[in-house]
């Protein structure tokens, strides 16, 4: 029932996202091996993926009683961000809380800073109104302003808090702010791949913890990028048949299944304990 994914760092990424953080934040290569090759993923390609990784900053080389990695000083707000777009905003926006604007201006000499903007901006999900005007439900300003401070683009941006007062209709605007079929299609993707796992997934009361890990970290794989695409807008500004709600719903309901017993799988094949509170 496993998905075989395109991109190793990446389903790396969502390892020790998910399990090595909380399992003390260091993993050995041969165990790392061995949870990948749980999903597809020969030694090679994890070893090749680690490396692009530790170029990146991401890992961090250390040995125990082994040689292991875990992730760089840098990333744990990262991933701390993460938890929060993946787990804790599936319920759609408030329209009377508002809206974050960030309104920012870059000089030509440094026009990468700008490019990187409007990615970052577009990757927390904000939606572009006009050239250097952004906007998102007033929710996400917490993530955004960490975001700036963190990648050091602050002093290029402004941020206000902002309730729309006109012209246009708002639900006529918001969809020409974002790409609405393109969100909708990534959903449809999800739900097309996913649905039918859950659907089977419900004959069976108790799941074995290696088809559980194998099942649930492409899913959770290929779910974490898609909160970013959506900012959660409030339901009155979406299509009637806004199928984030679907999709989810699918995701609950498999997170809510596989994530205990992949946990257990990682700690038996790792011999790790999850850390204290």
């Amino acid at each position: 029932m496993s998905e075989t994914a395109t991109r190793p760092s990446s389903l790396i990424s969502t390892v020790y996202g998910e399990f090595v953080r909380r399992l003390g934040g260091w993993i050995s290569i041969a165990d790392l091996i061995a949870l990948m090759a749980e999903l597809d993923v020969d030694g090679p390609a994890v070893r090749s993926a680690i490396s692009r990784l530790k170029k990146a900053d991401t890992l961090v080389q250390e040995r125990r009683d082994g040689t292991g990695y875990r992730l760089g000083p840098a990333m744990g707000p990262v991933f701390d961000e993460g938890d929060r777009r993946i787990f804790g905003s599936l319920e759609p926006a408030r329209l009377a809380d508002g809206w974050v604007l960030a309104v920012f201006s870059v000089p030509e000499s440094e026009r990468a800073h700008r490019h990187q903007l409007r990615s970052r901006l577009t990757w927390l999900g904000f939606g572009n109104a006009s050239p250097g005007v952004w906007l998102a439900p007033a929710r996400l300003l917490p993530d955004a302003r960490r975001m700036l401070d963190r990648l050091g683009l602050a002093a290029y941006v402004h941020l206000f808090t902002s309730d729309y007062a006109g012209f246009a209709e708002l639900e006529e605007a918001v969809s020409t702010w974002w790409d609405f079929p393109a969100i909708e299609a990534q959903y449809a993707a999800f739900t097309d791949t996913y649905r039918p796992v859950a659907e089977e997934l419900r004959r069976y009361p108790r799941l074995d913890d290696v088809e559980a890990f194998r099942d649930y970290v492409p899913m959770l794989n290929a779910w974490r990028r898609l909160p970013y695409l959506d900012p959660g807008l409030p339901t009155e500004l979406l299509p009637a048949d806004w199928n984030a709600v679907e999709a989810r719903r699918v995701f609950v309901e498999l997170h809510g299944r596989l994530a205990e017993p992949s946990l257990r799988h990682v700690v038996e094949v790792t011999g790790l304990e999850p850390a204290a509170p």
